[in-house]
Formats: C-alpha cells, sequence, structure tokens
C-alpha cells in the first residue's frame, strides 16, 4: 500500500471546555502523530452536543461520521479509527463501531477500529500502573476514583478494575456518577466506612476535565461527591485532572494503536 494515503482518527466523545481539551484529547492525539509519523492524525468526537457547541464557538469540530466522509472525500484509503473511550460500553457501539461499519466501504485498503482502554483483562493492570503513581497519596490518605458510569444499562468494567485493586490490596475505591450504575457513591461510602478510613483523595476515572469534574465531582455545590464525602465527615482532597493529563495514561493509546496495526489484516 505504499503511496496511499493513511489516517489514523482518534475519537472521542469530546469536551467543550478549551483548556480540558488541549491538556489531554489534544495532547494524545499529538503523541499519536509524533508515534506514527506514517499516518496523519486527525480528531473526531462522538457527541453531538459536543461538536455543536464547538463550532457554534467557532472551533473546528467534526463528528465521526463527518470526519470519516471527509477524509473518504481526500482520497484517503486507509482509516484506523482509535477511541479515545475508557469502556467498550453504549458510546462506543453506537457511536464509535457504528460510523466505522457504515463508512467501511469508502476506503478501498480498509477501515480498522481499535480497542477502548479497557477491552482485555491485562488493560486493568496496566490503567492503575499508569495512573496510581501520578496520583501520590499522602500518609494515611486513600483513593476515590470518580468515573462515568453508563446511564442506560450496567457497565462491568468498574467492578472488575475494583477487583483488580482488591486484589493487590491498593487503598483505591471505584465510583461512578450515573444514578442508574454501580458502584455508586453510597456503595463508596460503606467501603471507607468498614475500613475506618478518614483522609481521602477525590480524582477523576475520567479521560477530560470539565463539568463533570469541576461540577460533579469536586464542585462548591452540596450535590458533588466532594460536598457529600466532607458532610459525611471525610477529609477531602482534590486532583482536578483527567486521566489524559497523565503521560502515561496517554501512551496507553499508542499501544492499543501498535496492537491494531499487529493484528488487522489489510
Amino acid at each position: 500500500m505504499t503511496g496511499q494515503k493513511q489516517a489514523l482518527v482518534f475519537a472521542s466523545f469530546g469536551v467543550s471546555d478549551a483548556g480540558a481539551r488541549a491538556a489531554s484529547l489534544d495532547a494524545a492525539a499529538a503523541l499519536l502523530q509524533q508515534k506514527f509519523p506514517a499516518w496523519q492524525v486527525y480528531q473526531a468526537y462522538t457527541s453531538n452536543f459536543i461538536c455543536k457547541r464547538l463550532v457554534a464557538a467557532g472551533v473546528q469540530a467534526a463528528s465521526l461520521t463527518e470526519m470519516l466522509s471527509r477524509l473518504a472525500a481526500a482520497g484517503f484509503a486507509r482509516v484506523l479509527v482509535q477511541p479515545s473511550h475508557l469502556t467498550p460500553g453504549e458510546e462506543f457501539d453506537h457511536k464509535v463501531l457504528a460510523a466505522a461499519k457504515a463508512a467501511a466501504a469508502l476506503f478501498p485498503a480498509g477501515l480498522a477500529v481499535g480497542q477502548p482502554v479497557f477491552a482485555e483483562p491485562a488493560d486493568y493492570e496496566r490503567v492503575l500502573a499508569a495512573i496510581l503513581p501520578a496520583l501520590s497519596l499522602a500518609p494515611g490518605e486513600e483513593l476515590v476514583l470518580f468515573g462515568h458510569g453508563s446511564p442506560h444499562r450496567h457497565n462491568p468494567v468498574y467492578e472488575r478494575l475494583q477487583q483488580v485493586a482488591d486484589a493487590r490490596q491498593l487503598p483505591v475505591h471505584i465510583g461512578v456518577l450515573e444514578p442508574a450504575d454501580t458502584p455508586n457513591l453510597a456503595m463508596v461510602m460503606a467501603r471507607l466506612r468498614q475500613r475506618g478510613s478518614r483522609q481521602l483523595l477525590l480524582a477523576p476515572l475520567l479521560l477530560s476535565g470539565g463539568s463533570h469534574v469541576t461540577r460533579d465531582m469536586a464542585g462548591s455545590n452540596p450535590g458533588s461527591w466532594q460536598s457529600q464525602l466532607m458532610a459525611a465527615g471525610f477529609a477531602v482532597r482534590t486532583d482536578l485532572r483527567g486521566l489524559g493529563e497523565h503521560p502515561d495514561f496517554r501512551a496507553l493509546y499508542v499501544q492499543k494503536v501498535r496492537q491494531t496495526l499487529d493484528t488487522v489484516k489489510w
């Protein structure tokens, strides 16, 4: 396929906050471009709301469907879509896989989709190894990781990550924001009380910052996790950095792309 144009599309849900976007999504895309110079790297978003909001603000943004159409029109023969999504959940199924399937015939040399961050058993250890050194705990502190969860169905990834952390006897507690999913904040608090925990570091299990972090996790409003934990008697310190702000976590996407390139038969 020498001489044919090939694109690597880093597909994420998206984030409207410019600072959070630059520190996580843009930084991850730049790393992919550095590591895979034979591929032209583009970004696309799976959230239509985020796309519309960014375009209205004068920021260039495209949905994954739009980006794949543009690449086909520009003469790209081969495309690899690497999702930023943490879990193989509804967003990945309905927005990434569906868009790729619909556009597959547009690329004569093939279209492939890489794996989400949590796709195989070894990924759980890899994620913990990538983020825990950057979230150094003070003596006596325990770590609470604030994930999103699925609004429509239970996503077992978070429970599996908790099981891996427990097997290693790590002072790590996983919870999710979505009320329909578990483990929820009440379950996290029950774990903390059972362990006699008092001092906590609260950090996002989210790729990028934004309103979920600044409002739902660490906001001053009484409904935020920080406020509820403090009201329950815990001392809470926060780290607002999204996962994508940690270099070792961004490197996981490089591993995923390499894995796809090594296994896909174009």
